[in-house]
Order: C-alpha cells, then structure tokens, then sequence
C-alpha cells in the first residue's frame, strides 16, 4: 500500500488556513494535521492556531470538510501541552481545551473520518519529585485522561499522544529532562494497561528516541502497531559531547568558568543535549535508518499518514518561507521511495488511493468541562 505524507501545520504559524492548504498542494501532500493551540496558551515553539476553536459547530465543520475535499486533503486536529502538571490554571485551560477538540474532531466526523486529536500528556514535577513520582505521575493520568478517553470514545474520537520528552519545559538549572510522560515506551504500555479502552494512542515520533540513543527500530518491534496511528516525520543529527556525555543533560554553568575550561555549558532550556532538528534528505547528515524503520512498520502493518514535522535548523528555524518549503519537499521526495508507489513518472502517490472525508456530524453537542468530568471524584 501507499503511505500518505502529511504536514503538521505549525511549520505555517504565519500563514492563515487558506495559504497553508495552497502550500500543501504546491508540496505535494495528502493531508495537514492542524495545528489548534490556545491563542492564551503559555508555549511560544513551534505553536499555531490554524481553526477557530471558540466559534466551531456543525456548520463550520461542514465548511471545514468541504474546503478540505476541494483541495483533496485530509485533516486531524492538535494541541501540544502539560495536561497533568504545571501551572495549576494553565493546566486545567489546557484540559479543557483537549476536551474542546476532541468535540471539534467529533463534528469533523471522528474515527469514521480518522480524525484523531493529538496532544502530550506532560508531567508533574510535584509528584514527580517524591519517592515513587513516576509511578504517581502515571496514577494521575489515569486520573485524568480516563475520564477524557472515555468521554472521546462516547463521541467516536480517537487521541493520540506523542513522545517528546519535552527537554525543555524546566530550566537548564535543573538535571532532568523528562517533563511529557508518554516519552517513554515503558511509559506507554503502563498507561494503556492503566487506561485501556483502544480509542487512544501514538503520534510516534522517532527523532526523539534517537537522540535518546534509542533505536526506533526496536521501538517499534515492541510496541502494539495498533496504538500508533501517526508518524512524524523529523530526523535528528546526533553530536558527540566529551564533557557531559550522551545521556546526562547540559548543564547551565556560570560563563566565566565555561570560558576558562573550555566546555560546553547550556545558553537556554532547550539546549540540553547534543542533537540537531533536521528533515530526512535536507541539508545535513541523518542519524537514523528511515528504510529499517519505514520496513518494520510495513511489516507489523502499519497504514497510516507521515507527518512532516519541520522544526529543522536549516529549514523552519531559518524564519523563511522558501527554507520551509523546501525543506518539506526535499523531505517528501526523500520518503517517496519508501512510501509511494512506482510509475513511469516516478514514485508516486497514486491518486486512486485518495478517499474524500464522509460528512461530518450535523447535530450540536453540548461542551463539557474536566470539572464536569472529574465531578465527585
């Protein structure tokens, strides 16, 4: 079969829905995976609103599935943020604005339109820090998202995690960077035993397994092909550091004691471990195997979408729109071996594998809160 490759739309923050579609086309794609983070949110990397999620029902679904079939795409939805921990008022705006979502891909047609909702799961550091924390932390999102899966699966949605461990939620003053609790694989396969109805899974991201030192290969041989229901496309290049080794995060260090010994020290959150944001086949060396990868999730039958998700050095990170065009075509001219089809044009995606998206749900539905969820809990 044919894979078809997507984009996330956060490589298009400055682009309205109507310019970012256009783009996909000019790429060559077969669906965007839309970005719908909170306009009042608290991230401000690789963040966009691409739908207006205040005033969305029925009638704009509609509108939604329409423009999307003229333009012969496909479409999910996603917010990327700390659902257990964190700010407690940003964490519950952030609860409630999946559940918003999960009601949005409901109209959108759902399951019956493999309209998924992506999201992390994050991590709280309060329980975190205790004796026992990781074992805590998976307790509270059995707490929290098995009330919010079930709620999806009432309405037909499926949602899907993925597995940055979000190195740079807390600051470089701190040793750990583990901050989204599904970075994990162990992680994963405790919280489906904890939370196990099958309306939800991966957005699977190998890139962070990678600078991990973490082969994607085996990752994939142990996990329930049927949970992954995305992949994103993003490579890493991994850099070898002698002073603070693979594993152990960079450190921030006073710059004059850096200067005099010469060594690394770490100049904002995110600088914590050695590795750069590249795309498969732009621009620099790859440290992963894409054929190895695309062939195990072929054989355990795996069938659905990659995701391009453009966070390169030399391609999004540039700032210019030609850069991230050309970053996601190089990408996807990258994968078509792998993924597509071979014709006398080449490989391609064959247009008779298209399938235009069902009509949606026409009936209003009330909105709930996790307060209304959680009640009495």
């Amino acid at each position: 079969m044919a894979h078809p490759i997507w984009i996330m739309t956060s490589a298009f923050d400055q682009l309205s829905l109507e310019e970012t579609i256009e783009k996909a086309q000019e790429i060559g794609v077969q669906g965007l995976d839309l970005c719908v983070f909170r306009k009042d949110g608290t991230r401000d990397d690789f963040v966009a609103t691409h739908l207006d999620y205040v005033h969305f029902g029925p009638e704009e679904a509609e509108a939604l599935i329409e423009k999307f079939n003229s333009a012969r795409l496909r479409l999910s939805l996603g917010a990327f943020e700390n659902l257990i921990g964190g700010d407690p008022i940003h964490r519950v705006k952030n609860q409630n604005h999946l559940l918003q979502l999960i009601r949005m891909a409901h109209y959108l047609g759902g399951d019956a339109n493999d309209v998924t909702v992506g999201t992390f799961v994050g991590y709280n550091h309060e329980l975190g820090n205790q004796e026992g924390g990781f074992e805590k932390n998976l307790l509270e999102y059995q707490r929290i998202f098995g009330p919010i899966i079930r709620y999806a699966a009432d309405l037909g949605v499926t949602v899907v995690y993925e597995n940055c461990p979000m190195e740079g939620w807390r600051s470089s003053g701190f040793t750990g960077t583990f901050n989204n609790l599904s970075g994990v694989l162990a992680a994963r396969k405790l919280m489906y035993e904890l939370v196990p109805e099958k309306n939800h899974g991966e957005i699977y991201d190998p890139s962070h397994d990678v600078w991990q030192h973490t082969d994607p290969v085996e990752v994939m041989q142990h996990t329930d092909i049927r949970r992954v229901r995305r992949i994103h496309v993003k490579s890493t290049r991994n850099v070898a550091d002698p002073f603070w080794g693979n594993m152990y995060p960079m450190q921030k260090i006073r710059p004059e004691w850096a200067e005099k010994i010469g060594i690394t020290s770490s100049e904002n959150p995110w600088d914590r471990h050695h590795y750069e944001a590249t795309l498969p086949g732009f621009g620099l060396g790859d440290s992963m195997d894409w054929r190895s990868f695309v062939e195990v999730l072929q054989k355990k039958g795996f069938h659905g979408p990659f995701e391009i998700e453009n966070e390169a050095l030399l391609s999004k990170q540039t700032g210019k729109m030609g850069a991230i065009v050309q970053g996601c075509k190089a990408a996807v001219q990258n994968l078509a071996p792998l993924l597509w089809h071979l014709s006398d044009d080449g490989w391609i995606y064959p247009s008779s594998a298209y399938r235009p998206l069902m009509e949606g749900q026409p009936k209003e539905i009330p909105g709930v809160t996790i307060d209304q969820l959680l009640g009495g809990r």
